[in-house]
């Protein structure tokens, strides 16, 4: 029997964001260990595996100088807490799975003492995630951030312009909601065909009922640029799928 139990805190700083996640282990096998809280601290970004639906995803984790222990894999969706997928020995006749995930859609293997792997057969794009691999010396071996596209139409954009109260000030937003769509999009901002590079806030994908995501992007702009009609456009791309919606003055009346 596996129990776990995952409380996770999330800061953010100027550098980059911060997790700790503490965790409590306990597996009923040959190897039982007795673990102290885990304490993550990561501050890179993963390398990014982006695959169509169906296919498989293999992930390889190096347990460095770290020999004869076992690798646990978690699965985290933008805004959510890590969820333990799988722990694994080399010695083991079987795997430990996490409570929603078992064989033959997860599974692993080994190389060697201190390299093992975890394959995720037929994906879909409820497995696009970031996959963390733990062991013992309380650190976080190697992160991946999966990425499943498909054929699923492109995320719907909704645009809203700035309100009459902002426009009574220098400055006013616009707001780009993105329905419909999948984690770690990209949402870009043009201004009059350009590229902005500042004044840009943009939501951490939030999943919904229908597991789709939902993502919110604001854009500052000067009120006098808006009274000149100009173009602003919200732009969403995820490798080659791409969307993008249109909004300048005349194309909405500004609420009141």
């Amino acid at each position: 029997m596996t129990e776990v139990s995952v409380e996770c805190l999330s800061s953010s700083s100027s550098s980059s964001p911060l997790l700790s996640v503490f965790i409590s282990f306990s597996l009923s096998s040959p190897h039982t260990p007795t673990c102290s809280p885990l304490s993550w601290t990561v501050r890179d970004k993963p390398p990014v595996v982006t695959l169509r639906r169906g296919e498989t995803a293999t992930m390889d984790c190096n347990l460095g100088t770290v020999t004869d222990s076992y690798a646990w894999w978690y699965k985290q969706i933008p805004g959510g807490v890590p969820q333990f997928v799988l722990c694994f020995h080399h010695s083991w006749g079987s795997i430990h799975y996490g409570s929603g995930f078992s064989s033959p859609k997860f599974t692993s293997t080994h190389q060697s003492e201190s390299d093992y792997r975890l394959i995720i057969n037929n994906v879909e794009e409820g497995d696009s995630a970031v996959y963390y691999c733990t062991t013992w010396d309380n650190s976080v071996k190697e992160r991946t951030k999966l990425i499943v596209t498909s054929n699923l139409p492109p995320p719907v954009l909704t645009l809203f312009p700035p309100s009459s109260a902002e426009l009574q000030s220098n400055k006013a937003s616009l707001v780009c909601l993105s329905s419909q769509s999948v984690p770690f999009a990209d949402v870009s901002w043009l201004a009059g065909g350009s590229p902005v590079s500042s004044g840009i806030s943009t939501s951490t994908a939030v999943q919904q009922p229908d597991q789709t995501f939902q993502i919110s992007s604001f854009l500052a702009i000067q009120t006098s640029d808006w009274n000149m009609e100009k173009v602003y456009t919200c732009k969403v791309s995820l490798g080659s799928q791409t969307a993008e919606k249109n909004i300048n003055k005349s194309d909405c009346r500004t609420e009141e």
